[in-house]
């Protein structure tokens, strides 16, 4: 029901923050059209994916990247279009 009310509105951007299962419904869905990804320095062994959920492949291509002072690394990503 969401990813149709979404594919039928135009309009504006829209900015989804969320948890691993409701960003992996949008990545399966195709909703996704830019991914943000930010690189932390530091090493925590395991975490949660926004990935696991996929079924399939999902090739990326590499827009922008940013590095901060801090030593955090913005990547800004869009879908390989086939």
């Amino acid at each position: 029901m969401l990813a149709s009310l979404i594919q039928n509105q135009e309009g504006n951007d829209i900015i989804a923050y969320g948890g691993v299962t409701f960003v992996s419904a949008l990545i399966q869905h195709k909703l996704i059209d830019e991914f943000y990804l930010f690189i932390n320095p530091v090493a925590i062994g395991n975490g949660m994916t926004i990935f696991r959920e996929l079924d399939r492949r999902q090739d990326l291509t590499l827009v922008k990247s940013t590095s901060f002072e801090c030593g955090i690394v913005a990547l800004n990503y869009e879908p390989k279009r086939s």
